[in-house]
């Protein structure tokens, strides 16, 4: 990714509408073809082995599509005079986007979690989002901020998004074994379109002429911001989870689930929510970055749940010693 923001700098005509390589067929096709794989790798019985824990399910809904929405409220409303409103379209876009499914449920099994239940509220948090996404957003075309239509919206992003989905789960019997065969092609297509995606976002607005206004300080504030987000993000699940008096794996899903942002599904709705917007670069500047911090700091945090994980199982088998 950061390649691909590089070369949309140097080479924004690339990029940019009536280049000399239609990025924009290139990029609509891939998304249909990585949300048809999606739908062919989903399993029904992973699906049905994580639905019945409601509270955790509650949880990270309510996070990602209650506590993160009012976040991004705060966000769009007090700081008018601090951020262009491409970053503020862009924050609020990344606090109404869905939870990620690829590292949620990496993450959760990295620190050893109900990786089931991670499966599940990871695959409904992004078929809410669907939906969703386009609704929030519709709070700031409400008060005329340049947001999406509504209606418009969701039907484009269902045309574009759920239907592929929806037929790769129904081809699912014919090619979900292929599919998991050739995992690392599947994720490697997944990465390539994001990479396509962001390529083509920042070289249309470096072509607009979009980053000449804004320099370092302005990015530094956009980091410190997406930090603070994932801080309050994972507080929040932690804390609910123990006064809930979920169990420990339970608890290891539900906060990596309900802190992520997903960028595989982010990337895609942005490009039909804000197509042909002259900042679509800078609206999906705070989910690139949210991303990277997410990843980053999960995996630490994802380490530590492993070893308290060990450490519990190593000290019975010591005092049995004993």
């Amino acid at each position: 990714m950061a390649a691909a923001i590089t070369l949309s700098l140097l080479w924004p005509e690339l990029g940019a509408p009536g280049g000399p390589i239609d990025f924009g067929l290139l990029t609509k096709a891939g998304i249909a073809l990585v949300f048809f794989l999606h739908g062919a790798a989903l399993s029904p019985a992973a699906l049905k082995a994580g639905a019945t824990h409601w509270q955790l399910h509650l949880l990270v809904q309510g996070t990602t599509f209650v506590l993160f929405p009012l976040l991004g409220g705060l966000i769009w409303f007090a700081t008018p005079h601090l951020l262009p409103e491409g970053l503020r379209l862009g924050f609020f876009f990344l606090c109404a986007i869905c939870s990620t499914i690829s590292s949620s449920v990496a993450m959760t099994a990295m620190a050893r979690g109900n990786v089931a239940a991670a499966i599940f509220n990871a695959t409904l948090s992004g078929l809410i989002g669907m939906i969703l996404t386009p609704l929030l957003m519709g709070i700031v075309s409400a008060l005329g901020q340049g947001g999406p239509t509504i209606g418009a919206a969701i039907l484009d992003i269902v045309k574009a998004l759920l239907a592929p989905f929806l037929i790769g789960h129904l081809c699912r019997p014919l090619i979900g074994d292929l599919i998991a065969r050739h995992k690392k092609i599947v994720s490697l297509l997944d990465r390539g379109v994001i990479v396509l995606i962001v390529f083509v976002s920042f070289a249309e607005s470096t072509a607009a002429g979009l980053w000449s206004r804004f320099g370092i300080v302005t990015l530094a504030l956009v980091a410190l911001i997406a930090l603070v987000l994932l801080g309050i993000a994972l507080g929040c699940t932690t804390f609910f989870s123990r006064r809930l008096g979920l169990s420990r794996p339970d608890e290891a899903a539900a906060v990596f689930c309900g802190s992520k942002k997903s960028l595989a599904n982010g990337a895609p709705i942005a490009k039909i929510l804000f197509a042909g917007h002259p900042a679509i670069g800078m609206i999906v500047l705070p989910l690139l970055i949210y991303h990277q911090i997410q990843l980053i700091v999960c995996a630490m945090l994802a380490r530590r749940y492993a070893a308290a994980v060990t450490s519990s199982e190593v000290r019975p088998e010591s005092r049995a010693a004993g």
